[in-house]
Protein backbone atom coordinates (compact mmCIF):
# COMPACT_ATOMS: atom_id res chain seq x y z
CA UNK A 1 0.00 0.00 0.00
CA UNK A 2 1.43 3.52 -1.02
CA UNK A 3 2.58 4.99 1.87
CA UNK A 4 1.61 8.85 2.56
CA UNK A 5 3.60 11.44 3.77
CA UNK A 6 2.64 14.48 6.06
CA UNK A 7 3.63 18.03 6.01
CA UNK A 8 4.16 20.21 9.70
CA UNK A 9 2.19 23.14 9.82
CA UNK A 10 4.01 25.98 11.82
CA UNK A 11 2.91 27.31 15.06
CA UNK A 12 1.63 30.44 13.26
CA UNK A 13 0.39 28.13 10.34
CA UNK A 14 1.56 29.50 7.24
CA UNK A 15 0.14 26.45 5.65
CA UNK A 16 -1.71 27.75 2.55
CA UNK A 17 -0.08 30.43 -0.22
CA UNK A 18 -3.23 32.43 -0.36
CA UNK A 19 -3.70 32.90 3.00
CA UNK A 20 0.11 34.16 3.69
CA UNK A 21 -0.88 36.32 0.86
CA UNK A 22 -3.85 37.87 2.54
CA UNK A 23 -2.17 38.16 5.52
CA UNK A 24 0.47 39.76 4.11
CA UNK A 25 -2.16 42.90 3.25
CA UNK A 26 -2.68 43.18 6.59
CA UNK A 27 1.16 44.25 7.30
CA UNK A 28 1.79 45.92 4.16
CA UNK A 29 -1.16 48.64 4.55
CA UNK A 30 -1.13 49.02 8.32
CA UNK A 31 2.97 47.79 9.04
CA UNK A 32 1.55 45.64 11.86
CA UNK A 33 -1.83 44.33 12.75
CA UNK A 34 -4.30 46.99 12.77
CA UNK A 35 -5.19 48.17 16.09
CA UNK A 36 -9.04 48.81 16.63
CA UNK A 37 -11.04 50.81 19.01
CA UNK A 38 -14.71 49.29 19.38
CA UNK A 39 -16.93 51.69 21.37
CA UNK A 40 -20.81 51.40 21.95
CA UNK A 41 -22.67 54.46 21.00
CA UNK A 42 -26.09 53.11 22.14
CA UNK A 43 -26.64 55.82 24.84
CA UNK A 44 -30.39 55.70 24.85
CA UNK A 45 -32.27 53.38 27.67
CA UNK A 46 -34.13 51.41 24.56
CA UNK A 47 -30.54 50.48 22.71
CA UNK A 48 -28.20 50.12 25.54
CA UNK A 49 -28.59 46.45 26.28
CA UNK A 50 -28.97 45.19 23.36
CA UNK A 51 -26.16 47.56 21.68
CA UNK A 52 -23.69 46.32 24.26
CA UNK A 53 -24.53 43.02 23.72
CA UNK A 54 -23.42 42.83 20.06
CA UNK A 55 -20.70 45.24 21.28
CA UNK A 56 -19.42 42.39 23.59
CA UNK A 57 -19.90 40.20 20.48
CA UNK A 58 -18.52 41.88 17.91
CA UNK A 59 -15.23 42.71 20.38
CA UNK A 60 -14.78 38.76 21.01
CA UNK A 61 -15.42 37.75 17.14
CA UNK A 62 -12.45 40.38 16.29
CA UNK A 63 -10.00 38.64 18.84
CA UNK A 64 -11.21 35.08 17.24
CA UNK A 65 -9.81 36.10 14.22
CA UNK A 66 -6.65 36.87 15.13
CA UNK A 67 -6.11 39.76 12.42
CA UNK A 68 -6.88 42.86 15.12
CA UNK A 69 -5.43 44.15 18.62
CA UNK A 70 -8.69 44.88 20.03
CA UNK A 71 -9.25 47.40 22.08
CA UNK A 72 -13.04 48.15 23.76
CA UNK A 73 -14.13 51.28 25.31
CA UNK A 74 -15.09 50.70 28.63
CA UNK A 75 -17.79 53.78 28.43
CA UNK A 76 -20.87 54.26 25.57
CA UNK A 77 -19.91 57.05 23.54
CA UNK A 78 -22.49 59.76 22.35
CA UNK A 79 -23.03 58.73 18.81
CA UNK A 80 -23.41 62.72 17.58
CA UNK A 81 -19.19 63.00 19.15
CA UNK A 82 -16.86 64.32 16.33
CA UNK A 83 -14.20 62.16 15.72
CA UNK A 84 -11.06 63.16 16.77
CA UNK A 85 -8.74 61.46 13.99
CA UNK A 86 -5.43 63.41 14.99
CA UNK A 87 -5.95 61.96 18.42
CA UNK A 88 -6.60 58.19 17.75
CA UNK A 89 -3.46 58.44 15.08
CA UNK A 90 -1.04 59.91 18.06
CA UNK A 91 -2.43 56.80 19.82
CA UNK A 92 -1.72 54.35 17.28
CA UNK A 93 -5.18 53.08 16.71
CA UNK A 94 -6.27 52.60 12.87
CA UNK A 95 -9.89 51.97 12.85
CA UNK A 96 -12.74 52.61 15.44
CA UNK A 97 -15.72 51.06 14.95
CA UNK A 98 -19.16 52.56 16.23
CA UNK A 99 -21.55 50.11 17.80
CA UNK A 100 -25.62 51.12 17.61
CA UNK A 101 -28.42 48.73 17.87
CA UNK A 102 -32.45 48.89 18.53
CA UNK A 103 -35.17 46.80 18.58
CA UNK A 104 -38.49 47.49 17.09
CA UNK A 105 -41.86 45.62 16.37
CA UNK A 106 -40.50 44.29 13.05
CA UNK A 107 -37.07 43.12 14.92
CA UNK A 108 -33.44 44.57 15.40
CA UNK A 109 -31.52 46.70 13.63
CA UNK A 110 -27.91 47.33 14.32
CA UNK A 111 -25.79 50.02 12.48
CA UNK A 112 -22.22 50.10 12.36
CA UNK A 113 -19.51 53.14 11.80
CA UNK A 114 -16.14 51.91 11.00
CA UNK A 115 -13.47 54.58 10.30
CA UNK A 116 -10.40 54.70 8.94
CA UNK A 117 -8.32 56.72 11.17
CA UNK A 118 -5.04 56.53 8.95
CA UNK A 119 -7.20 58.33 6.37
CA UNK A 120 -9.33 60.31 8.24
CA UNK A 121 -12.72 58.50 6.30
CA UNK A 122 -15.56 56.63 7.05
CA UNK A 123 -14.46 53.23 6.30
CA UNK A 124 -17.64 51.61 6.38
CA UNK A 125 -21.63 52.75 7.62
CA UNK A 126 -23.74 49.92 7.06
CA UNK A 127 -27.05 48.44 9.12
CA UNK A 128 -27.58 45.06 9.72
CA UNK A 129 -31.37 43.82 10.54
CA UNK A 130 -33.08 40.84 11.08
CA UNK A 131 -36.49 40.05 12.38
CA UNK A 132 -35.75 37.92 15.49
CA UNK A 133 -34.17 39.63 18.46
CA UNK A 134 -32.54 36.35 19.78
CA UNK A 135 -30.26 36.24 16.88
CA UNK A 136 -28.06 39.50 17.54
CA UNK A 137 -25.46 37.52 17.48
CA UNK A 138 -25.67 37.04 14.13
CA UNK A 139 -25.28 40.62 13.69
CA UNK A 140 -22.19 41.03 15.21
CA UNK A 141 -20.48 37.89 13.67
CA UNK A 142 -21.48 40.14 10.17
CA UNK A 143 -19.64 43.44 10.93
CA UNK A 144 -16.70 41.32 12.10
CA UNK A 145 -16.77 39.77 8.73
CA UNK A 146 -17.23 43.02 6.88
CA UNK A 147 -14.68 44.87 9.28
CA UNK A 148 -12.19 41.93 8.25
CA UNK A 149 -12.44 42.06 5.01
CA UNK A 150 -11.69 46.18 4.68
CA UNK A 151 -8.33 45.43 6.14
CA UNK A 152 -8.19 42.59 3.00
CA UNK A 153 -7.40 39.74 5.43
CA UNK A 154 -7.86 35.99 5.17
CA UNK A 155 -11.70 35.52 5.07
CA UNK A 156 -13.85 34.80 8.07
CA UNK A 157 -17.17 34.24 6.20
CA UNK A 158 -17.52 31.12 8.42
CA UNK A 159 -18.21 32.89 11.21
CA UNK A 160 -21.88 33.43 10.02
CA UNK A 161 -22.87 30.05 9.48
CA UNK A 162 -24.99 27.88 11.78
CA UNK A 163 -23.86 24.98 13.96
CA UNK A 164 -26.55 22.24 13.94
CA UNK A 165 -25.86 19.84 16.82
CA UNK A 166 -27.45 16.83 18.72
CA UNK A 167 -27.81 16.27 22.47
CA UNK A 168 -28.32 14.28 25.57
CA UNK A 169 -31.10 15.55 27.64
CA UNK A 170 -31.47 12.76 29.58
CA UNK A 171 -31.03 8.78 29.03
CA UNK A 172 -32.38 7.24 26.21
CA UNK A 173 -33.28 10.85 24.75
CA UNK A 174 -31.61 13.78 22.70
CA UNK A 175 -32.53 17.26 21.02
CA UNK A 176 -31.44 18.77 18.08
CA UNK A 177 -30.47 22.50 18.20
CA UNK A 178 -29.00 25.02 15.70
CA UNK A 179 -26.91 27.61 17.02
CA UNK A 180 -24.39 30.60 15.95
CA UNK A 181 -20.51 28.97 16.76
CA UNK A 182 -20.23 30.73 20.10
CA UNK A 183 -23.44 28.98 21.11
CA UNK A 184 -24.80 32.02 22.58
CA UNK A 185 -27.77 31.76 19.92
CA UNK A 186 -29.23 28.26 20.15
CA UNK A 187 -33.21 27.39 18.51
CA UNK A 188 -34.79 23.87 18.89
CA UNK A 189 -35.54 22.41 15.80
CA UNK A 190 -36.03 18.79 16.79
CA UNK A 191 -37.12 16.45 19.97
CA UNK A 192 -38.69 13.87 21.40
CA UNK A 193 -37.07 10.53 21.49
CA UNK A 194 -33.28 9.89 20.33
CA UNK A 195 -32.49 12.23 17.52
CA UNK A 196 -28.73 12.33 16.62
CA UNK A 197 -26.06 12.92 14.08
CA UNK A 198 -27.66 15.82 12.44
CA UNK A 199 -25.61 16.72 9.18
CA UNK A 200 -27.12 19.76 6.54
CA UNK A 201 -28.04 19.08 3.30
CA UNK A 202 -26.68 21.10 1.37
CA UNK A 203 -24.21 24.37 1.25
CA UNK A 204 -27.29 27.13 1.61
CA UNK A 205 -27.96 24.63 5.12
CA UNK A 206 -31.57 25.35 4.74
CA UNK A 207 -31.91 21.26 5.61
CA UNK A 208 -30.50 18.79 7.15
CA UNK A 209 -30.23 15.36 7.32
CA UNK A 210 -30.51 13.08 10.95
CA UNK A 211 -31.42 9.81 12.40
CA UNK A 212 -34.33 9.03 14.39
CA UNK A 213 -34.64 5.78 16.37
CA UNK A 214 -38.17 4.12 15.67
CA UNK A 215 -38.92 0.73 15.55
CA UNK A 216 -35.54 0.79 13.85
CA UNK A 217 -33.24 3.51 12.74
CA UNK A 218 -34.69 5.98 10.48
CA UNK A 219 -32.86 8.88 8.41
CA UNK A 220 -35.15 11.88 8.02
CA UNK A 221 -34.79 15.34 6.28
CA UNK A 222 -35.55 18.41 7.99
CA UNK A 223 -36.57 21.56 5.75
CA UNK A 224 -35.58 24.46 7.66
CA UNK A 225 -37.73 26.54 5.19
CA UNK A 226 -41.24 24.61 5.36
CA UNK A 227 -40.94 23.02 8.70
CA UNK A 228 -41.65 19.38 6.64
CA UNK A 229 -39.91 16.48 8.71
CA UNK A 230 -39.52 13.45 5.92
CA UNK A 231 -38.79 10.42 6.22
CA UNK A 232 -36.21 9.09 4.06
CA UNK A 233 -35.27 4.84 4.63
CA UNK A 234 -34.57 3.28 7.07
CA UNK A 235 -32.34 0.05 8.28
CA UNK A 236 -31.88 -2.39 10.22
CA UNK A 237 -28.09 -2.27 13.01
CA UNK A 238 -27.35 1.12 11.99
CA UNK A 239 -28.17 4.07 9.71
CA UNK A 240 -26.04 7.37 9.89
CA UNK A 241 -25.67 10.36 7.30
CA UNK A 242 -21.89 11.11 7.84
CA UNK A 243 -21.26 13.43 4.31
CA UNK A 244 -23.49 15.45 1.07
CA UNK A 245 -22.09 15.79 -2.22
CA UNK A 246 -21.37 19.87 -2.86
CA UNK A 247 -24.44 19.59 -5.19
CA UNK A 248 -26.87 17.89 -2.61
CA UNK A 249 -27.59 14.90 -4.34
CA UNK A 250 -25.93 12.38 -2.71
CA UNK A 251 -25.36 11.42 0.62
CA UNK A 252 -22.72 9.15 2.17
CA UNK A 253 -24.68 6.90 4.87
CA UNK A 254 -23.49 4.04 7.35
CA UNK A 255 -25.90 1.07 7.33
CA UNK A 256 -25.62 -2.57 9.05
CA UNK A 257 -28.53 -4.39 7.25
CA UNK A 258 -27.16 -7.34 7.87
CA UNK A 259 -25.07 -6.74 11.45
CA UNK A 260 -21.92 -5.54 9.47
CA UNK A 261 -21.46 -1.73 9.29
CA UNK A 262 -20.63 -0.56 5.74
CA UNK A 263 -20.71 2.86 3.68
CA UNK A 264 -22.86 3.38 1.24
CA UNK A 265 -24.12 6.20 -1.70
CA UNK A 266 -27.58 7.38 -1.66
CA UNK A 267 -28.78 9.10 -4.36
CA UNK A 268 -31.09 11.43 -3.61
CA UNK A 269 -32.60 12.51 -6.85
CA UNK A 270 -33.08 8.58 -8.20
CA UNK A 271 -33.62 6.97 -5.01
CA UNK A 272 -30.24 3.84 -5.98
CA UNK A 273 -28.24 2.86 -2.93
CA UNK A 274 -24.55 2.03 -3.90
CA UNK A 275 -22.93 0.12 -1.62
CA UNK A 276 -19.03 1.41 -1.41
CA UNK A 277 -17.64 -0.73 1.12
CA UNK A 278 -17.59 -4.88 2.01
CA UNK A 279 -15.61 -5.83 4.98
CA UNK A 280 -16.01 -8.31 7.24
CA UNK A 281 -15.21 -5.62 10.36
CA UNK A 282 -15.95 -2.32 10.99
CA UNK A 283 -16.47 0.38 8.14
CA UNK A 284 -17.80 3.80 9.02
CA UNK A 285 -18.32 7.74 8.71
CA UNK A 286 -17.66 8.31 5.03
CA UNK A 287 -16.44 11.76 3.20
CA UNK A 288 -16.05 12.60 0.05
CA UNK A 289 -12.65 13.80 -0.90
CA UNK A 290 -10.64 14.24 -4.31
CA UNK A 291 -13.35 16.20 -5.75
CA UNK A 292 -15.82 13.74 -4.81
CA UNK A 293 -13.87 11.31 -6.36
CA UNK A 294 -12.59 9.37 -3.45
CA UNK A 295 -14.89 8.35 0.07
CA UNK A 296 -12.48 8.84 3.26
CA UNK A 297 -13.69 6.70 6.25
CA UNK A 298 -12.65 4.50 9.52
CA UNK A 299 -12.31 1.16 9.54
CA UNK A 300 -11.05 -1.32 11.77
CA UNK A 301 -8.75 -3.44 9.18
CA UNK A 302 -5.63 -3.22 10.74
CA UNK A 303 -6.75 -4.32 13.78
CA UNK A 304 -7.65 -0.94 15.34
CA UNK A 305 -9.57 1.75 14.06
CA UNK A 306 -7.79 3.73 11.57
CA UNK A 307 -8.62 6.46 8.47
CA UNK A 308 -8.86 4.71 4.70
CA UNK A 309 -9.82 6.41 0.99
CA UNK A 310 -11.22 4.16 -1.55
CA UNK A 311 -12.37 5.49 -5.32
CA UNK A 312 -16.83 6.09 -5.45
CA UNK A 313 -16.31 3.96 -8.92
CA UNK A 314 -15.63 0.75 -9.75
CA UNK A 315 -16.14 -2.28 -7.56
CA UNK A 316 -17.28 -2.58 -4.12
CA UNK A 317 -14.49 -2.60 -2.02
CA UNK A 318 -11.57 -1.40 -5.11
CA UNK A 319 -8.63 -0.22 -4.16
CA UNK A 320 -8.04 0.64 -0.11
CA UNK A 321 -5.49 3.22 0.62
CA UNK A 322 -4.06 3.86 4.14
CA UNK A 323 -4.42 7.57 4.69
CA UNK A 324 -2.90 8.06 8.28
CA UNK A 325 0.19 6.06 9.51
CA UNK A 326 0.26 7.78 13.57
CA UNK A 327 -1.86 6.36 15.86
CA UNK A 328 -3.46 3.10 17.32
CA UNK A 329 -6.65 4.26 17.38
CA UNK A 330 -7.71 7.16 15.52
CA UNK A 331 -11.86 6.64 15.25
CA UNK A 332 -13.02 10.02 13.23
CA UNK A 333 -11.28 11.91 10.59
CA UNK A 334 -11.97 14.99 8.24
CA UNK A 335 -10.40 16.38 4.87
CA UNK A 336 -9.63 19.41 3.19
CA UNK A 337 -7.06 19.54 0.34
CA UNK A 338 -4.49 17.81 1.23
CA UNK A 339 -5.17 18.06 4.48
CA UNK A 340 -6.24 15.41 7.23
CA UNK A 341 -7.83 16.11 10.71
CA UNK A 342 -8.06 13.28 13.10
CA UNK A 343 -9.10 12.13 16.63
CA UNK A 344 -6.66 10.11 18.19
CA UNK A 345 -7.21 7.72 21.26
CA UNK A 346 -4.22 7.99 23.44
CA UNK A 347 -5.25 6.53 26.53
CA UNK A 348 -5.92 2.76 27.47
CA UNK A 349 -8.12 3.10 31.19
CA UNK A 350 -11.02 1.10 31.56
CA UNK A 351 -12.35 2.66 34.53
CA UNK A 352 -12.16 6.57 33.69
CA UNK A 353 -12.61 8.40 29.93
CA UNK A 354 -9.40 8.08 28.06
CA UNK A 355 -7.99 10.89 26.29
CA UNK A 356 -8.49 11.13 22.51
CA UNK A 357 -6.15 14.08 20.88
CA UNK A 358 -7.06 15.53 17.60
CA UNK A 359 -3.95 15.65 14.89
CA UNK A 360 -3.59 17.45 11.76
CA UNK A 361 -1.48 16.06 9.01
CA UNK A 362 -0.84 16.09 4.85
CA UNK A 363 -1.14 14.50 2.31
CA UNK A 364 2.07 15.87 1.07
CA UNK A 365 5.09 15.14 3.37
CA UNK A 366 5.40 13.23 6.39
CA UNK A 367 5.23 15.67 9.75
CA UNK A 368 2.47 15.91 11.96
CA UNK A 369 0.67 18.81 13.79
CA UNK A 370 -0.51 17.92 17.30
CA UNK A 371 -4.06 20.49 17.76
CA UNK A 372 -5.23 19.22 21.25
CA UNK A 373 -3.41 18.07 24.29
CA UNK A 374 -6.12 16.92 27.02
CA UNK A 375 -9.76 15.57 27.18
CA UNK A 376 -12.04 14.01 24.57
CA UNK A 377 -11.29 15.65 21.57
CA UNK A 378 -13.78 14.02 18.63
CA UNK A 379 -15.80 15.14 15.45
CA UNK A 380 -13.54 17.78 13.65
CA UNK A 381 -14.88 19.55 10.76
CA UNK A 382 -12.66 21.66 8.79
CA UNK A 383 -14.54 24.89 7.36
CA UNK A 384 -14.89 25.72 3.74
CA UNK A 385 -11.79 27.66 3.70
CA UNK A 386 -9.55 25.43 5.32
CA UNK A 387 -8.19 27.66 7.98
CA UNK A 388 -10.32 26.84 10.93
CA UNK A 389 -11.29 23.89 12.89
CA UNK A 390 -14.68 23.27 14.80
CA UNK A 391 -14.77 20.13 17.33
CA UNK A 392 -16.68 18.84 19.87
CA UNK A 393 -14.70 18.70 23.51
CA UNK A 394 -15.47 16.56 26.53
CA UNK A 395 -14.12 17.16 30.12
CA UNK A 396 -14.67 17.28 32.98
CA UNK A 397 -18.61 16.41 32.78
CA UNK A 398 -19.11 18.94 30.02
CA UNK A 399 -19.29 19.11 26.33
CA UNK A 400 -18.20 22.40 24.45
CA UNK A 401 -17.59 23.52 21.04
CA UNK A 402 -14.12 24.05 20.26
CA UNK A 403 -12.58 26.18 17.36
CA UNK A 404 -8.71 25.87 16.20
CA UNK A 405 -7.44 28.95 14.06
CA UNK A 406 -4.84 26.86 12.45
CA UNK A 407 -3.03 30.07 11.00
CA UNK A 408 -2.94 31.86 14.24
CA UNK A 409 -2.14 29.36 17.37
CA UNK A 410 -5.43 29.77 18.87
CA UNK A 411 -7.92 27.72 20.38
CA UNK A 412 -11.33 28.94 22.00
CA UNK A 413 -14.21 26.46 23.63
CA UNK A 414 -17.57 27.33 24.15
CA UNK A 415 -19.74 25.54 26.30
CA UNK A 416 -23.17 23.83 25.96
CA UNK A 417 -24.81 24.27 29.52
CA UNK A 418 -27.47 22.17 30.75
CA UNK A 419 -26.44 18.83 28.15
CA UNK A 420 -23.47 16.53 26.32
CA UNK A 421 -23.37 17.08 22.94
CA UNK A 422 -23.42 13.86 20.93
CA UNK A 423 -22.96 15.13 17.30
CA UNK A 424 -22.32 18.38 15.27
CA UNK A 425 -22.12 20.01 12.18
CA UNK A 426 -21.96 23.26 10.78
Amino acid sequence: MKKIVFVLLYALGFAYANQVDATLEVVKKFGNLPNILVQNTGSSYSERDLSQRIFKMLVADLKVTGHFIVQEAKEVVPSEMLVNFDEYRKNKIDLVAHIKAEKSSSGITARLQLYDANSGLVALSKEYKNTQQETYPFLAHKMAIDINAYIKAPSVDWMERMVILAYYTKPGESDIIMSDYTLTYKKEVVSGGLNIFPKWANAAQSAFYYTKYLDKPTLFRFDLMTGQDKKMFDSNGMLIASDVSGDGNKILVTMAPNEQPDVFMYDVVNGALKRLTKYNGIDVSGNFIDDEERVMFISDRLGYPNVFAIPTSGEVSGKVEQMVFHGRNNNAANAHGNYIVYSSRESSDEFSRNTFNLYLVSTKSDFIRRLSSNGVNQLPRFSKDGETIMYVKHEANQSALGIIRLNYNKTLLFPLQGGVIQSMDW
